[in-house]
Formats: C-alpha cells, structure tokens, sequence
C-alpha cells in the first residue's frame, strides 16, 4: 500500500530532528580573555603573549579537548607485577594521557621557568596553566609537584646539580629508567601519612644512615603520593635528627628498582586522569635534602609553589566553566527569547563573570610576586607569603559554588557526563583540600602575621596602592586593620574572607573597568548581593561587565 505525498514526508524527516541546542563549543580560543592578557603584559611577561595566544588555540582545540575526555573515562591502572611475578609496580594510562603531558611539559609548564633568566618566566607559565587547564587538571598534578620541587632541591646543591637540568626540561619521558638516562624527568611529593594528614610531625616513617654520607634507606607508608609514576620524590621523614627531607628515585644508578611498592590507587571524587597512591617504603634507598631535622622548612617552598597552583587550576575552572555557559546561553532559547538575552540569566552571568575576573586577577599577582621574589626582591616575597595563602583559601573555597552555579545555567544538559560540566565540578574541590585544607590554610595566615611581621605591612602596602579610589574599599581596609587586633583561631576563616575580598577588590579597583570594579565593591564589600550567585544589584552595569568576561555576541 502506497503511502500518501504527507506520510511519506512524515516517515522521512523521522523524529529526531535536533533544534534548540547549542553546537560544540570546541573548537574554540582558551585564551580568548582580556583579563588573561592584560593580567600577561602587567605582571611582565607581555613577552609570551604570542605562545600563550597559540596554546590557547591548541587547548580549545577538538583533539585536545578529546584528550582530556579520554583520559578522564579510561583511567589509570596499577600494574604491581610482570607476567613473570616480578614486583614492577607500574601505572598504566591511556594515551590521551600522555600526549596531554607531553604538551604540558613541552610548552614549559613543569620545571622550565627555573631554568630561565628573563623575567616574567613564571608568570608565563602561570598563565599557560590558566590556558591549557581548558583541557584536563588531573595531568596538571605532575607538572606542578615538578614546578614546585627545584627550590626545595637546590638546599642540596650536589642533588640540584644532577637532576634539575633534567626537571627543568622540555621532554616527556614517562618510561621508568636511571634519571640520569632520560632526557627529561617528573618530580612528585610524599608528605603526609594515615595518622597524620596534614600534621607532618606525626609521620612515622623512618630514615636510617648508611655508611655513606647522605644516604638514607626509608621504611614506611605514606597515605597520599600523587603521580607515582614520577621519576623522583620529595619525601619527608624521621631521621635521628628529626623529620627531614628526602630525595627518592624510583629507579637507583645501577638500574634496579628503587622499593617502592604501590599498595593501591585512591578512588577519588575527581582527578581521575591522575594517579593518587599508597606507597610503601622498605629498605627504600633515598638522598638527604638539606639539614637532619629541617624537613618542613626545606619542602615549605614546595609547598608554596603547589598552593599557587591551586589558585591557578580554581581559577581555571572558573573561566572554563564560565566559557561553557555563556557558549549554552547564547545558542538556547527559552520563554521567546535567547538565555543571555533573559535579565536574569545575564545577572548569573554577571556575577560569575566578576568572580571569575577576580581570580584570574589575584592569581597573576601572585605569579608576580613569585616571580619577582624569586629575583631576590624582599617586598615581594612577604607579599607573596601571605597573599598566596589568603589566595588558596578563598579562590578554592569559591570553585565548588562557582562550577554548580555554572553548570546550573546549562539546566539538565549540564547534568550529564557527555557535558564534561560534571567533571569539572568533581573537580573543584579537590583544590581547597590539597596542599593544607581551609583551615590549614587559614592559620597558616594567623601564623604568618604573629611571626613575620613584614608580611601584615607588605598586605597593607598593597591595599594602599588603592586607597582613596572606592569609599567602600577604604572602609573595608579599616575594618581588616580591626578584625587583625582581635583575630583568634575561632576566626581565622572570617578573617582571612575578609582579606582575600579586600585584596580583589583592590586589584580590580585598580587594573579592571569601572563598572567590573564598582559591581565588585558593591556586592562583595557594601552587602549589596545575597547569598548565591545572581543577586548582583539593579545598579551593576551587567552589560558590560558581559561584553568583557564573553566577547562576541551577546
């Protein structure tokens, strides 16, 4: 039976003609963003806005996007034994893993800038972080515990003279092989153990001398060793003068196996690509870094440099999520009209757009400070020590709201996985726990101003640099000088809340457009905002607040 000319249309168009949904976003520009690039060229390092305009292109990109995918659905397996029964002890990634490592460490975004001179290095590669973070963070792990142990190694120049050439490279070499063999090699950290968490003091594991000088063997378990792939570990343990610093190669100078035995992976919330284990230490041959006894001040620049990277990698989340967003409000409809064009999807937005702006704000700041600590100005460097703490409690604390609101505005196509919001937002709070929880971080700051005086004059140098530009940032700058005279452990987090938005806004105030800089006052220091993203007030200039954090059409 033949079908009528209506039916016949009607049974070819079928029922799955898709309208009113938003194409891919990638491929796209990840640093496509104005606050980046001025951020770039005001903290010295203009000079590299060129390769961060080409990473960008290569992050947005559909394989590099696909990568990150990839290495997150297939993830890391450990592989304790050959088929022989030899003890390996090995993990084993997806490919996608290891060309998203090859370009992290080829774009020098592990140890390089240690092996730069001009200035600005650092800042560089804070902002490539802030770039190529589009992709995946797990694989960010490695290359940052890479970036962050040259300062601790150089307490023990012989070690520094050895491996740093090779840290400081541009070659992937995920092979385990004498590190002096390779061209190129991976550092990762071992601080923190079962019994103790984030009280290193408590560890257990023990060090013993061996007969030639600067040689240890190691016994012991620790809890949370990320990327046990690496080449190197920094490690902290008891020796006979207290708990010290150790340099731990997975494979020994003659080309036997180091101990180094993987007890299990971590099954974790996010960071999935990454491998997180246990590993355990048994007549584990290791290297004496700095002076028996001095282990948390030979390993606390590490950890200042991993903090800043925490900073970095929350702020990334923000602006990728934020891309993604704003990329979903303005190809879907809904009510007769597009979401960016709804007013109060465009306060969402808004409001995101400001938080986002003063994240990525702060973290070049901090890069600067690093960088221009590193080049022996002192200043800087008492900024740079509490600044960057202030920055990793707040910024972090802000990811997991910030990436929820985001993915909110994509409704139920931002709830399943096939978005990668979920991933994103799986992520977020890995940053707030890593390197010292909030209140780690927090008395960390309580700590810094009892016993470093210069680092309270250096914060207030900064805020001064503002004063007199906003009635509301001058009134909050004498409420901090207020909250500093009674400031107990009880509220250490409302302090340093109240530093953290204190020292945005003085940025923005400072470097951002005036309607940035005033939405921000207004909300974060006058009261005028609620409790949840979207509540800026009727005054914010949220038109161009937008065409700043989404350029294109609005």
């Amino acid at each position: 039976m033949a079908l009528t000319p209506a039916l016949e249309e009607s049974a070819q168009s079928g029922t799955h003609a898709v309208t009113n949904q938003p194409p891919p976003l990638a491929p796209y520009d990840a640093a496509d963003d104005t606050v980046l690039l001025e951020g770039l060229r005001r903290e010295g390092a203009g000079w590299a806005e060129e390769e961060l305009r080409r990473l960008g292109l290569r992050a947005g990109s559909a394989e590099a996007q696909e990568w990150a995918d990839l290495a997150n659905r297939h993830e890391p397996v450990l592989r304790t034994h050959d088929r022989y029964g030899n003890r390996v002890d090995e993990v084993d990634f997806h490919p996608s893993w290891h060309h998203l490592m090859r370009t992290a460490v080829a774009e020098g975004l592990a140890g390089t800038p240690w092996a730069e001179d001009r200035p600005g290095a650092h800042v560089a590669r804070t902002a490539g972080g802030l770039v190529w973070g589009h992709t995946d963070a797990g694989h960010g792990c490695p290359t940052s515990m890479t970036y962050a142990a040259i300062p601790a190694l150089r307490k023990e120049p012989e070690l520094a003279k050895v491996y740093e050439p090779l840290l400081t490279g541009r070659e992937y070499e995920p092979e385990l092989r004498v590190p002096t063999e390779k061209r190129g090699l991976l550092a990762g950290m071992g601080m923190t153990e079962k019994q103790g968490g984030s009280d290193v003091r408590t560890n257990t594991t023990a060090a013993t001398p061996t007969a030639e000088p600067g040689v240890y063997t190691l016994r012991g378990h620790k809890w949370f060793t990320s990327a046990p792939m690496c080449d190197v570990f920094l490690v902290l343990a008891q020796a006979p003068g207290g708990l010290s610093c150790f340099l731990v190669p997975r494979v020994l100078p003659d080309g036997s196996r180091n101990t180094f035995r993987i007890q299990r992976l971590k099954d974790k919330l996010g960071n999935r690509s990454n491998a997180s284990s246990e590993p355990e230490f048994d007549r584990t041959v290791a290297w004496l870094v700095g002076p028996e006894g001095q282990g948390v001040k030979t390993i606390i620049e590490m950890v200042n440099c991993t903090r800043l990277d925490c900073v970095m990698m929350s702020a990334t989340l923000m602006r990728r999520t934020l891309v993604e967003a704003g990329h979903h409000a303005r190809h879907r409809s809904a009510f007769g009209a597009r979401l960016i064009d709804q007013p109060l999807m465009r306060n969402v937005l808004a409001d995101l757009a400001l938080e986002s702006e003063a994240a990525t704000t702060l973290t070049l700041r901090l890069a600067g400070a690093a960088d221009r600590a590193v080049r022996g100005d002192a200043g800087e460097q008492a900024f740079r020590r509490i600044a960057t703490a202030v920055g990793k409690y707040w910024v972090t604390k802000r990811g997991p709201a910030f990436t929820a609101e985001a993915l909110e505005c994509l409704g139920g196509n931002g709830y399943v996985e096939d978005s990668g919001m979920p991933r994103h937002y799986r992520e977020a709070p890995l940053l707030s726990i890593w390197e010292g929880s909030g209140n780690v971080n927090a008395l960390d700051v309580l700590r810094a101003l009892r016993r470093e005086p210069d680092t309270a004059q250096a914060l207030f140098g900064e805020l001064a640099l503002a004063q007199g530009a906003d009635a509301r940032l001058d009134a909050a700058v004498a409420r901090l000088k207020d909250l500093l005279a009674s400031a107990s452990e009880t509220s250490a987090r409302r302090l340093v809340e109240h530093m953290a938005l204190t020292l945005q806004a003085s940025l923005l105030v400072r470097h951002a457009p005036t309607a940035v800089a005033d939405a921000f006052c207004a909300s974060r220091l006058g009261g005028d905002w609620g409790h949840a993203f979207g509540t800026l007030p009727d005054t914010a200039a949220l038109d161009a607040v937008l065409a700043r954090a989404l350029p294109g059409d609005n």
